[in-house]
């Protein structure tokens, strides 16, 4: 290791990470936006002069601000400049209606709302609604009282603020996606960001994935709203990488970008896996630069991930994590993705150093390899917790630390962790417990299957049956029948869908999750409650 990386490594907080990067890669590119390019010296001068934009407004430690806008790369500066300070950078999501943003920002108690272009209407709407609000800065945006990002920033010098940050000083506010009920914001400490780096004190090697790339060049394309969108623009600060940014995720971008740069690493959900897979100019594009596609945030079907090997050909990486853990807490190695598939590529991996996790029954207690549960993580990853919900946050983490994740899974023997379900999204047919996503993989096996949710729905004989939602291929035909005799080849009866509904598009949210609520509504509509 060198003495900057391991500079680097005993840092305790992002601001102390920018300026050593600032002093020894300063004409490196740290961002790159379509003709712009933010080199990490330019990173460090205009993150200075936001933070002392900043504390003109008023901003102090700990005081949230936010941004609504679409990825950026001024976005990170913003962000920096914010954490220079002390204060909390709270990104929103933007495809929230109106009142869902309006909650955020009124909960947050943001005083400084940065906007992305085409999103001062949206402020408009919402910000009677939010007292806190005193300062709109667009960054590429317009309006009436809405300052410019460049020229707020350039009104004040370069000079380092030098404000003690500590550690364990809060740093990233993440809302969660809300599927059930208000979102809540999970607190993210600059020690949670951090705690995912190899240290000497580890007891694991470093996997090979992490090992850094000589003149490592990395495709941020997931939302910055979302833990895999800002974290892998922060992981990316953090190992010196030139980050090309994309406003938004698509796939004919995505392609043009991986034959302009030699992009060597790009994190992608599965869904926007499967999109890029079927792109009509993919069988022309040149991969040979990508070195690891990084994968997660929901379960992939065994076919998508054996059908991206043999398009992409690049190591995959399987991830596993949330917002509550800062990001990933269990990895799948290329080693372990094989071409003729395996048991343990329907797992996503072990747990990564310093990492611990154990699967629990509804009392708390540890059950055995093989036992499906709920899934409970500690670790320096864990978020501090959620943003004025002392209650929320005691029932997520124990007071050992021990944070139930409401994902449904098993450990083998080895340490892999197979994900069955969201606990919530479990069916009970008959008193069999049935996750959606073993169905799930059962039926994506079918040539003639696109994309497919399994949900439970009402059966005045079993208490809940199981329904297949499923969106037929392009050119391709298939019925009722034949998947239902497909599936039953594939896992047990009891497990196999009652009935089929075949839809032209599955609901997502923007991290490419299911939407299962969308498609339970209908069926348990008039009922007290979504089980039966």
């Amino acid at each position: 290791m060198s003495d900057i990386e391991a500079q680097i490594e005993n840092c305790g907080t992002i601001t102390e990470i920018i300026r050593l990067r600032a002093e020894h890669l300063g004409d490196r590119p740290a961002f790159t936006f379509g003709d712009e390019v933010m080199d990490f010296a330019a990173l460090d001068a205009g993150s200075n002069r936001a933070a002392q934009a900043l504390l003109a407004e008023g901003v102090k430690q700990g005081d949230r601000v936010a941004y609504l806008g679409k990825n950026h790369h001024l976005y990170f500066e913003a962000f920096i400049g914010a954490a220079k300070i002390g204060a909390v950078m709270t990104p929103v999501n933007w495809r929230l209606a109106p009142p869902e943003v309006a909650y955020i920002l009124d909960n947050c108690a943001a005083q400084v709302v940065f906007i992305g272009e085409g999103f001062d209407d949206m402020l408009g709407k919402v910000r009677g609604d939010c007292s806190s609000v005193k300062t709109v800065i667009g960054i590429d945006a317009s309006g009436n009282d809405i300052a410019d990002y460049r020229q707020w920033r350039d009104a004040h010098a370069a000079d380092d603020p030098a404000l003690a940050i500590g550690t364990d000083d809060p740093f990233l506010q993440l809302y969660t996606s809300g599927t059930t009920g208000r979102p809540k914001g999970a607190v993210m400490t600059h020690a949670s960001i951090l705690a995912g780096r190899h240290t000497d004190d580890s007891t694991q090697a470093m996997r090979e994935w992490q090992e850094p790339i000589e003149n490592d060049v990395s495709l941020v394309a997931m939302p910055c709203f979302h833990i895999s969108g800002t974290g892998n623009g922060l992981a990316n600060i953090i190992s010196g990488t030139n980050s090309i940014v994309l406003t938004e995720y698509d796939p004919t971008q995505a392609l043009e970008l991986i034959e302009k740069y030699p992009i060597s690493k790009l994190f992608l959900v599965p869904a926007a896996i499967q999109i890029l897979l079927n792109h009509p100019r993919t069988s022309e594009v040149d991969f040979s630069s990508l070195k690891y596609i990084t994968y997660g945030a929901s379960p992939i079907p065994l076919e998508l991930m054996k059908q991206a090997m043999d398009v992409l050909g690049c190591g995959f990486v399987q991830m596993y994590g949330m917002t509550e853990t800062s990001g990933t807490i269990t990895a799948l190695d290329p080693a372990d993705h094989v071409p003729e598939g395996s048991e343990r590529m329907r797992s996503v991996g072990t747990a990564l150093d310093g990492v611990e996790l154990k699967v629990i029954d509804e009392e708390g207690n540890s059950l055995p390899p093989g036992t499906i549960g709920e899934i409970a993580t500690r670790s320096g990853k864990n978020m501090a917790g959620y943003w004025q919900m002392p209650e929320a946050s005691a029932e997520t983490i124990d007071a050992e630390g021990w944070l139930r994740t409401g994902d449904a899974g098993y450990l083998d023997e080895d340490g892999y962790l197979f994900i069955r379900d969201r606990v919530k999204d479990m069916i009970i047919s008959g008193g069999e417990n049935i996750y959606p996503a073993e169905v799930e993989n059962a039926l994506y096996a079918h040539e003639a299957v696109g994309d497919v949710a399994v949900i439970g729905v009402p059966s005045e004989k079993w208490g809940e049956e199981v329904k297949a939602c499923v969106v037929v291929k392009e050119g391709a035909s298939l019925d009722e029948a034949g998947l239902i005799a497909h599936a039953r080849t594939q896992i047990a009866g009891y497990k196999c869908p009652k009935s089929v509904d075949f839809i032209a598009e599955l609901p997502r949210n923007p991290s490419g999750k299911i939407l299962r609520r969308e498609l339970r509504a209908p069926y348990w509509e008039g009922k007290d409650k979504a089980v039966n």
